[in-house]
């Protein structure tokens, strides 16, 4: 069996659609998955990059892709009234309901409750009333402290410090992005590379030729300055 730890933020619309096609990429394979909430403007800091929705032309095309790619693979996804919103208080949401077995990695259907709060009805994602109905549904086994509002319970030391870890092992990991993929000592980035990581689950012996680690040996001919 392989352990798949699978990196997400829910503030991207590919991380949900990669979420939700998931089982049915590796139908058939035996395999387990650890689900890590990550922050991923983190990983864009760390890169000095912009998010696709924080570059105006990209955002409308990312938007079309993302609604095009769910209408044609029949997942639901409407797209939330405010988008980039601020995932936080929905990151440590998830990590506040992880077992205390596995503190970075909440269950599926923590996941997939929070992954539809934000991407089917085309509500406000960060709706206050919204997010205290998805609390109540979830209820959290973690009770942050010193925090009488019900986004501040997600912001206990614990859950804060562990978001942090998830997504310094995420980057630790090559992970530049989200969803992102991480098996054995390779790492899969994106929506499109769960073919990718469905021939390597099956042992496809391109995975142990030159290729994958040649690249590596590419020369860069020309840096662009910032």
């Amino acid at each position: 069996m392989k352990y798949i730890r699978f990196y997400f933020d829910f503030l991207s619309p590919y991380a949900y659609l990669a979420f939700e096609q998931l089982p049915q990429a590796l139908g058939g394979l035996s395999y387990s998955v650890r689900y890590m909430p990550v922050l991923f403007a983190a990983m864009l800091k760390q890169h000095g990059q912009l998010g696709p929705a924080e570059i105006a032309p990209k955002r409308d095309w990312t938007y079309r892709q993302v609604l095009w790619l769910a209408h044609s693979q029949g997942i639901p996804l409407q797209l939330p009234a405010s988008h980039p919103f601020n995932p936080l208080p929905l990151l440590r949401l998830a990590l506040a309901c992880a077992p205390e077995a596995e503190p970075g990695a909440p269950s599926r259907y923590v996941c997939e409750s929070i992954f539809r709060h934000v991407w089917r009805g085309g509500a406000e994602a960060a709706d206050v009333q919204r997010f205290e109905s998805l609390v109540q549904q979830l209820a959290p086994q973690q009770a942050p402290q010193n925090m009488p509002d019900v986004q501040g319970r997600m912001q206990g030391e614990a859950v804060k410090a562990q978001l942090k870890k998830n997504t310094e092992e995420a980057m630790t990991q090559g992970a530049f992005g989200v969803p992102a993929f991480a098996v054995d000592d390779k790492l899969f980035w994106g929506l499109d590379s769960l073919p990718m990581l469905r021939a390597y689950l099956l042992d496809d012996p391109w995975f142990s030729g030159p290729d994958w680690n040649g690249v590596s040996q590419v020369i860069s001919g020309m840096t662009r300055r910032r």
